[in-house]
C-alpha cells in the first residue's frame, strides 16, 4: 500500500505542475453551464427540467477531456516503459494512476457542481442527489477512460480516437447518473439508481484494470 500511495502522490504532484491539467476540465464543465441558457432558453422552469442531463454530459466530456493526460506524461518521459517492467504490481499502479486523474477531475467537478445546478435552477432537492451520483458515477469514467488512454497512448492525437472508443461505454454511467438527479429533484427515491451506478462501479474496479493493462502492453511493446 505505501507504493500505492506514493504512486498517487507522484501523480498528483506531477499535475499540480502541470495545472491546465485540473484548470482545462473545470473550465469546460463551467462554461457549459454558462453557454447552455444563452443558446436555448434562460427560463428559469425549462433549465430546471434540463439541468440533471444538461450537468451530467458537462461532467462526462469534462472528464474525457482530461482522460488522455491518465499516461501521456510518463509516455513522453520514458517512464511508463520502466513501470511496465518494473517488480512492482502493475495492476496497483494503473488504480493509483486511474485514482489520481479522478482527484483532479471527477472529484472537483462533483464539489463544483452545487454552482452549476444554481446556475440552472436545479430544484434544492436535486442536489444531494447529484453529487452523490457524480462521486459514483466519475470514477467509472476514468476508469472506462484510462482503457482507452492506455490503447492510444502511442498516438500523437490520440484524443478524438479515444472519444470514439469509450464515449458508447459511457452511455450507461450517464443515464443512470441524470435519472439519480431527475429523480431526487422530483423528490422521489435515488435508492435504485444509486445501486446500479454502485454495482457498474464495483465492477469497472474489478474488470478495467486489467484492460487498462493489456491496452497498455499492447501500445509499448506493439
Amino acid at each position: 500500500m505505501s507504493f500505492f500511495f506514493a504512486a498517487i502522490k507522484r501523480d498528483l504532484l506531477l499535475s499540480f505542475r502541470h495545472r491546465n491539467d485540473i484548470v482545462n476540465p473545470l473550465a469546460f464543465f463551467l462554461m457549459v453551464a454558462v453557454m447552455f441558457p444563452l443558446g436555448v432558453s434562460p427560463e428559469p422552469k425549462f433549465l430546471a427540467e434540463v439541468a440533471p442531463g444538461v450537468i451530467w454530459v458537462a461532467a462526462l466530456l469534462a472528464s474525457l477531456l482530461s482522460v488522455d493526460s491518465i499516461f501521456r506524461t510518463d509516455y513522453d518521459d520514458g517512464s511508463l516503459e520502466q513501470m511496465l517492467v518494473s517488480p512492482q504490481p502493475l495492476l496497483l499502479l494503473v488504480l493509483a494512476k486511474v485514482f489520481s486523474h479522478w482527484l483532479i477531475s471527477g472529484f472537483c467537478l462533483a464539489l463544483m457542481s452545487p454552482l452549476l445546478a444554481l446556475m440552472l435552477f436545479l430544484p434544492s432537492e436535486g442536489l444531494f442527489s447529484l453529487i452523490i451520483s457524480l462521486l459514483l458515477g466519475t470514477p467509472t469514467l476514468s476508469l472506462i477512460g484510462a482503457i482507452g488512454a492506455g490503447l492510444t497512448v502511442g498516438l500523437r492525437k490520440g484524443g478524438v480516437l479515444i472519444s470514439l472508443l469509450v464515449l458508447p461505454l459511457y452511455i450507461p454511467v450517464l443515464i443512470f447518473g441524470a435519472g439519480t438527479v431527475q429523480a431526487g429533484a422530483m423528490g422521489m427515491s435515488i435508492d435504485g439508481y444509486l445501486a446500479i451506478l454502485a454495482a457498474i462501479l464495483v465492477l469497472s474496479i474489478m474488470l478495467t484494470p486489467f484492460a487498462i493493462v493489456a491496452a497498455l502492453k499492447i501500445s509499448i511493446r506493439g
